[in-house]
């Protein structure tokens, strides 16, 4: 008989990315409403090293597969390899991150499984012993609830990133780590052959404030005020549709439907309309500040602090604000 809760984690560079940490926090909540235990699965290459660290997160017990065939993610390899220890376990919920790896990962365990998977989900509740999850649906429009049939095994959600609260459970806690003796698969047609990071950069994903930028800018080297806000900030700078094809900035850094879902505790649209397209990708934002010099955009529906204001006069008179209280403490 299914039981249990069990959380997927991502393992990369070497550490537990901050999502992993949430859906285990989300993950003990559940455990705990359930009144049963939470176990974790996560893969990599020297994870079993920081493993036991999941137990700060109320983590009891993690199975590490940990090999250097694992060091990225690859779809081929890590799929089976997660199914297969699900089957064993035969937990009730599953929850893992709505990262891009994360969604990949899930949709296709789900599929080997025969499971019913809600993705990006933000919020979980336990409901007569079963799994709820909302999510957004129609480009953040609306939000649905979802239940799983009876007879779903096991119910399967993913956690949009920066949603979920990630709690410290216990800080001494350490959790239980197994080893199973797992082959990879050597039938794999793809491989890993290079890894391009944007050095020094904060994930736009994780990072807790960003700063975005689009049509407004009017040129690529005016988003230099941007990044020194950022930095200031220590934050992330993203772009709209509009600059990312105009080709001032990375598509890594387009917020919106057809680029990343962020949820910041703090969103600054700088020079940004607000389509429905970008509003689908930073709606979830804690605080959502917008400037734009007119009053009619529809950016500032959405916000919950507006500046009707020429950007090239507010945000560096805000920069020099910033200095000085950072300057003071």
């Amino acid at each position: 008989m299914a039981q249990g809760v069990c959380v997927i984690t991502e393992f990369r560079d070497g550490a537990f990315r901050r999502v992993s940490f949430e859906v285990a926090s989300e993950g003990k909540r559940l455990a705990d409403a359930l009144g049963e235990p939470l176990t974790a699965i996560t893969l990599g290459d020297g994870v079993a090293a920081a493993a036991a660290d999941l137990g700060q997160y109320g983590v009891e017990k993690v199975f590490a597969v940990d090999q250097p065939g694992l060091q990225d993610y690859l779809a081929e390899t890590y799929a089976p390899v997660v199914a297969g220890l699900l089957q064993t376990l035969q937990p009730k919920v599953v929850l893992s991150a709505a990262s891009v790896d994360g969604k990949d990962l899930s949709a296709r365990v789900a599929a080997r499984l025969g499971a019913g998977l809600a993705q990006d989900c933000t919020e979980l509740q336990v409901e007569g012993g079963a799994l709820k999850a909302k999510r957004p649906v129609y480009a953040g429009k609306a939000l649905a609830w979802y239940e799983w049939a009876d007879e779903s095994w096991p119910q399967m959600a993913s956690c949009r990133p920066n949603v979920m609260a990630c709690l410290i459970i216990d800080s001494s806690k350490k959790a239980v780590v197994e080893t199973p003796a797992v082959a990879l698969s050597a039938a794999a047609k793809t491989r890993v052959v290079g890894v391009e990071a944007a050095a020094g950069k904060v994930d736009l994903a994780e990072a807790q404030v960003i700063i975005s930028g689009g049509r407004g800018l009017k040129a690529p080297e005016n988003f230099a005020l941007l990044e020194e806000l950022a930095q200031l900030l220590g934050g992330a700078v993203g772009a709209s549709r509009a600059a990312v094809d105009a080709g001032w900035r990375p598509h890594a850094e387009q917020v919106g439907q057809t680029g990343k879902v962020v949820n910041p505790n703090l969103y600054m649209a700088c020079g940004i309309s607000g389509a429905i397209q970008h509003l689908a990708g930073m709606g979830s934002s804690k605080f959502i500040v917008a400037v734009n010099k007119d009053p009619e955009a529809p950016i500032f529906s959405k916000a919950d602090y507006g500046v009707v204001a020429d950007l090239f006069q507010f945000v560096p008179a805000f920069i020099e604000e910033v200095k000085k209280l950072k300057a003071a403490c």
